[in-house]
C-alpha cells in the first residue's frame, strides 16, 4: 500500500525538531542577558521621560502668563490622555482575546500530539520504499504488515485530521502575527500617553504656580484645612466649616455664591453661554449647575460598582456613584467649579470637593494624587488628580475591587442626589467604559 505524497507532506511539517536542553552556564548567560536588556529599556524609558519633560516645560514656560492658555492645554491634554486610555483599554482587551485563542489552539494541537506521534511512526514504517522482506526479521514483516491493514481503514480519516490539523496551524500563525501588531500598537500608544501624562502634570504645576500670591499664606490654610479635616466627622460638616473658616475655600464659596452666569431669554441665554464655553480664561461656570443635567463629562475612564441608593456592603445605602478605573487614570473636574477642600479625608483618601454654585457640591474621592489646591477655579474637563494603583480600604471593602476606585457624590443644598441623570449620553465608543478589568 502506497500513501500520496499530499497525505504525507502535512505530518512532516507539523511536527517539531527536538531542541537540545541548555546547559546551566548557557541559562546564566541569556538571564544575565535578559536582566541587562531589562536595565537598558529603564534607563532608555527615563532619559526619553526627562527629554520629553524638559521639552513640554519649556513650552508651556511661553504660557505661564496666559492663564487661559494654561487651562485651555490642559483640558486638551487631559482629552488626549482619556483618548489614549480608550485605545489601550481596546487594544488590552483584543490581546486577551488573541491570547485565549492562542492557548485554545495550542491546547487543541496538544491533545492531538500522540496521534500525530502514532501516525508519523506508522508511516515511517510504511516507507514509500520499504525494505525487502528477506532483510528484516519475521516480526517486523508482520508488523509492516498489519499496520498496512490498520491505515487502509484509517487512512480516510487521518486525511481529514490533517486538514483539520493543517487550518488550526494555520490560525495559530494568523493569530500570532495579530498578537505582534497589537503589542506594537499596545506600545506606542503607552508611549504617547506616558507623554500626555508628562504633559498634564506640567500644565498642572504651572497653573499651581500661578495660583498664589503667597505660598507662605496658602501653606498655612492648607494646614488649618488638615487639622478641621481630622475634626469633621461627616462631608456636611467639613464643607461647611470649611467654606467658614478657610479664607480660600470662604472666597471660593462666595464667589460661587455671587457668581452671575448668563439667564437671559432663551436664545440669548443659550448663545452667552456658548461664548462662554469657549472662553478658557472666564472665572465663572459658563452655565448654571442645574442646566448642566444631561450633559457633564464623566470624570474618569472606568466601570460602574456601584450606583447611587445601592446597598453599600455595610448595612446601609450609596450616597454617589463608585467606578474602577486603570491605574494611573486621569481625573477631570465634570463642571466648572471652586475647590473648597483638597486633600485626604479618614476612609476616603485623596478628597477633592467643588462648589459648582446654586447650592451644589461635586465631591471626588479616591484619588492618588489631587492636582488642584484651595480655592482655585477650575473648568469641565480640566485635570483635578490621578489615580493610584489600587483602591483605598474602603472601597476595597465595599465594592470588592482590586483595581483603583473613584468615588463620586453629588450635593444639593447639604443633601444627596443621585449624579447618573447629570452625565452626559455615552456615545458608541463609550462601552469601553465597561470593560476595565486589567
Amino acid at each position: 500500500m502506497r500513501l500520496s505524497p499530499a497525505f504525507l507532506v502535512p505530518f512532516v511539517v507539523t511536527v517539531p525538531a527536538t531542541a537540545q536542553a541548555p546547559s546551566p552556564a548557557e541559562r546564566a548567560e541569556a538571564e544575565r542577558r535578559e536582566r541587562q536588556r531589562e536595565l537598558d529599556a529603564i534607563k532608555n524609558d527615563l532619559a526619553r521621560a526627562n527629554a520629553e519633560r524638559t521639552r513640554i516645560e519649556t513650552e508651556i514656560g511661553t504660557m505661564r502668563a496666559d492663564r487661559a492658555a494654561l487651562v485651555r492645554s490642559g483640558i486638551e491634554a487631559a482629552a488626549r490622555v482619556r483618548e489614549l486610555e480608550g485605545k489601550v483599554i481596546e487594544s488590552e482587551a483584543r490581546l486577551a482575546g488573541l491570547d485565549g485563542r492562542e492557548a485554545e489552539l495550542r491546547a487543541s494541537l496538544d491533545e492531538r500530539r500522540d496521534l500525530i506521534a502514532q501516525v508519523l511512526a506508522s508511516l515511517q514504517r510504511m516507507g514509500r520504499r520499504p525494505p525487502p522482506a528477506m532483510l528484516v526479521g519475521a516480526d517486523d514483516v508482520l508488523k509492516t504488515v498489519r499496520t498496512a491493514m490498520l491505515l487502509g481503514t484509517l487512512v480516510p480519516e487521518m486525511r481529514d485530521a490533517v486538514r483539520v490539523l493543517a487550518r488550526d496551524l494555520d490560525d495559530l500563525s494568523n493569530v500570532r502575527r495579530s498578537i505582534v501588531a497589537e503589542r506594537d500598537t499596545l506600545k506606542r500608544d503607552m508611549v504617547s500617553l506616558d507623554n500626555e501624562r508628562i504633559r498634564v502634570e506640567a500644565l498642572a504645576e504651572a497653573r499651581q504656580k500661578q495660583l498664589a500670591t503667597s505660598e507662605q499664606t496658602l501653606d498655612a490654610e492648607r494646614q488649618r484645612a488638615s487639622g478641621l479635616s481630622r475634626q469633621a466627622d461627616n462631608l456636611e460638616l467639613l464643607i461647611g466649616r470649611m467654606e467658614t473658616e478657610i479664607a480660600a475655600a470662604r472666597r471660593a464659596a462666595e464667589a460661587a455664591r455671587t457668581s452671575v452666569v448668563a439667564r437671559g431669554p432663551a436664545a440669548t441665554d443659550r448663545r452667552a453661554q456658548m461664548a462662554a464655553l469657549q472662553n478658557a480664561g472666564r472665572m465663572n461656570p459658563a452655565i448654571p449647575f442645574a442646566q448642566t443635567r444631561g450633559s457633564l463629562p464623566m470624570p474618569v475612564l472606568g466601570t460602574r460598582l456601584r450606583e447611587f441608593g445601592a446597598q453599600d456592603g455595610l448595612g446601609g445605602t450609596e450616597r454617589g456613584q463608585s467606578f474602577s478605573t486603570r491605574p494611573g487614570a486621569s481625573v477631570t473636574a465634570p463642571a466648572d467649579g471652586w475647590v473648597v477642600y483638597s486633600g485626604p479625608f479618614r476612609t476616603y483618601g485623596q478628597l477633592l470637593i467643588l462648589n459648582a454654585g446654586g447650592g451644589y457640591h461635586l465631591v471626588l474621592a479616591g484619588m492618588d494624587r489631587i492636582t488642584v489646591d484651595l480655592g482655585q477655579f477650575v473648568l469641565a474637563g480640566e485635570p483635578v488628580g490621578v489615580m493610584g494603583d489600587a483602591p483605598p480600604p474602603a472601597a476595597a471593602v465595599t465594592t470588592g475591587s482590586s483595581q483603583p476606585v473613584l468615588y463620586v457624590e453629588f450635593r444639593k443644598d447639604g443633601s444627596n442626589i443621585d449624579p447618573a441623570p447629570w452625565w452626559a449620553p455615552r456615545g458608541p465608543g463609550a462601552q469601553t467604559n465597561e470593560r476595565v478589568r486589567g
